[in-house]
């Protein structure tokens, strides 16, 4: 495990957090990909159900370490987009695990966009969110060219991108770029609270629930309606399904397994 960064499975959750607060947990080669690593080990692991995002320190993810790509034997920064960040929002998107983002700080560039590309994003009211990269002359990346205009609307993106405005984490909501706001004292708890939820649902149908929301940004109405009829009889064959209705019918509360 690199010291960048903290995983540990607790009932069902896979906690990760970015640990390099010295540098507002901003990315570098060794925690980009181990991030990738962690995401691989619990796709894998059935006993994680959910995945919680957060960073140590003041801050969630202030993107990427500028400090390597200034280094003599930087690499270009496409090696960077491609090796670091491409693979990094596939594996979110991709997972099938929810993926629960909880924004402990300051999320500017790649950081901001990763928040964006999770399946729950809530944030702290302290937190703030930056599309840094027209500061330096660069692009948004991450996907936050797809995600980011979907979520709030084209002119807000491009003006959001363009200028570089730090939006609060109450403007963010207000925005639609995440699902809750919650208050220092009550962040973590709540935020935790979301996870241990989720993690105890029926997963199988949540993934499926999370590939169609993947599938319905380029489909059309009549494709979308034949994928959801295709995962309704997936889902249907689960055996979270038939304890669902069996919990109903018998009036107690189900007992989901994630299968």
């Amino acid at each position: 495990m690199t010291q960048t960064l903290q995983c540990e499975i607790n009932d069902g959750i896979a906690i990760i957090r970015f640990n390099r607060p010295e540098v507002f947990n901003s990315f570098n080669r060794e925690m980009s990909l181990g991030f990738q690593e962690l995401l691989d080990q619990c796709a894998q692991d059935e006993n994680v159900r959910a995945i919680y995002l957060t960073g140590n320190g003041k801050a969630f993810c202030a993107g990427q370490d500028l400090a390597e790509v200034t280094a003599s034997d930087a690499p270009f920064i496409d090696k960077i987009v491609a090796e670091h960040y491409n693979p990094i929002v596939r594996r979110i998107r991709e997972i099938e695990k929810p993926v629960i983002c909880a924004v402990n700080g300051v999320a500017a560039g790649a950081g901001a966009n990763i928040a964006l590309a999770c399946d729950i994003t809530v944030a702290v009211e302290s937190a703030s969110f930056i599309q840094a990269f027209s500061k330096i002359g660069l692009i948004p990346d991450s996907g936050g060219t797809f995600f980011l205009p979907k979520l709030i609307g084209f002119q807000k993106a491009s003006a959001l991108m363009m200028l570089g405005d730090k939006v609060s984490a109450s403007d963010a909501e207000k925005l639609g770029m995440l699902y809750k706001v919650f208050n220092t004292e009550e962040f973590e708890e709540a935020s935790m609270k979301i996870a241990s939820t989720i993690s105890k649902m029926p997963t199988k149908g949540l993934v499926y629930t999370k590939q169609l929301l993947n599938a319905g940004i380029t489909n059309n109405l009549n494709d979308q309606l034949d994928q959801e009829e295709k995962y309704q009889s997936m889902a249907g064959k689960t055996a979270d399904y038939k304890e669902g209705v069996q919990a109903f019918m018998e009036k107690r509360k189900p007992e989901f397994k994630g299968k």
